[in-house]
């Protein structure tokens, strides 16, 4: 019997859940590619329209150096110049045979190209559009957005960072799960033209969807009277729940949520006289005492070793981690053995692993299904399929 599990990024004959839906994309950085990569890896037909030269996101140094491909899989590359007559005038056509058109260019930009949903929809009424926003209509909707400006604005940089020391997140939070919203919108505009036979425009925005992340600590201002505390400041409703530092350096965050996992916590990691102090009986008096409790466990585990002791941890049923670099996932068993972490012939000839979407579907994992395109790979193969002459 194979080792491989299910679909672990290889192609199957079963057709894919949007196969059949064919989407334009004309996007950049993270928030529109993202839509169009989670359209594609459902089994959507995705056309990625650059400009000539390609999307500069291919060529981004530091940080944004990974944005192309964890983003571009399973698209086709078309080279479209839309700042000419002509590549609008075959940008419309291509359009017209598409039932998604993607954008995240500033606003007003498509307008000015004859491109957006207003224009578009005059001439194709079953066309659903999507735009990817930094706001959606309102006082702000003018205003350029990043991940970062949002993050500030939405509430997340403050829950973040420590007080006074507003930190942004780690990775661009807004821009995938905009791009994961825009998406949402796709399926749902899709089964609604089921219905009425006509298409819409969707719009997904990175202010209102930190928002939509901050909307918890939102809620308990409302309910409590009182601003939520940054995350490094709160007040934690569990007496063991925090990173610790073990043997050598060695960092792991434990969580024991109960009363039961404290006992079993304090027999794991051989502490019988926690067990038995009675200021520790419960979960309200171990919180009350939380710093000496945490700093008792502190001195304990200092001479613990992680790899060690997390198997023991996993056996007992309590919940730990250890701190792990994004590098470092690359080697993860869990991901490799589950099919989330495959192999995708990139643009240049090379290979290199990506990141599934984290979905399992009747039990196999969409997976990469065509190396990441060059530019303007696809632009013969798409165009040929026109009235008009092709303009790239």
């Amino acid at each position: 019997m194979s080792n491989t599990p299910p679909l672990a990024g290889a192609h199957r004959e079963a057709p894919l859940p949007l196969a059949g839906v064919r989407v334009l994309e004309f996007t950049h950085m993270v928030m529109g590619p993202t839509c169009g990569m989670i359209l594609a890896d459902l089994g959507a037909e995705v056309i990625k329209v650059e400009p000539p030269g390609g999307d500069k996101t291919r060529k981004l140094p530091g940080l944004g150096i990974g944005f192309f491909r964890s983003f571009n899989r399973n698209k086709k590359s078309v080279v479209i110049d839309i700042a000419t007559e002509e590549g609008r005038a075959t940008a419309t056509e291509l359009a017209g045979q598409c039932d998604v058109v993607l954008e995240n260019f500033r606003p007003g930009l498509m307008a000015s190209f004859g491109l957006d949903h207003e224009t578009l929809s005059k001439k194709f009424p079953r066309l659903i559009y999507v735009t990817h926003k930094g706001f959606l209509p309102g006082p702000y909707e003018k205003r350029l957005a990043l991940d970062e400006v949002v993050q500030m604005m939405g509430g997340l940089s403050y829950m973040t960072g420590p007080v006074g020391r507003p930190l942004r997140a780690g990775t661009s939070v807004n821009d995938i799960m905009g791009g994961m919203f825009g998406a949402i919108g796709v399926l749902a505009a899709l089964r609604e033209r089921e219905l009425t036979g006509r298409g819409q425009e969707v719009q997904s925005a990175l202010f209102e969807n930190c928002v939509f992340l901050s909307s918890q600590h939102m809620q308990q201002c409302a309910m409590t009277g009182e601003p939520a505390p940054p995350m490094p400041s709160r007040v934690s409703a569990w007496s063991v729940y925090d990173v610790f530092t073990l043997a050598d350096g060695e960092q792991l965050f434990i969580g024991a949520v109960s009363d039961k996992q404290f006992l079993t916590l304090c027999r794991v990691i051989e502490a019988p006289d926690l067990a038995a102090d009675p200021s520790l009986a419960d979960n309200a008096k171990r919180v009350a005492v939380r710093p000496a409790l945490l700093q008792r466990l502190g001195e304990i585990l200092a001479h613990h070793r992680v790899d060690e002791l997390s198997p023991k941890l996993e056996a007992a049923g309590i919940p730990y981690a250890p701190i792990m670099r994004p590098d470092q996932l690359l080697d993860d068993p869990h991901l490799r053995a589950s099919g989330g972490l495959v192999p995708m012939e990139t643009d240049d000839g090379g290979t290199t692993d990506v990141v599934l979407l984290p979905l399992l579907m009747g039990g196999r994992r969409p997976g990469v299904r065509q190396p990441l395109p060059r530019v303007g790979q696809h632009t013969d193969e798409v165009l040929a399929g026109l009235a008009r002459p092709v303009a790239a």
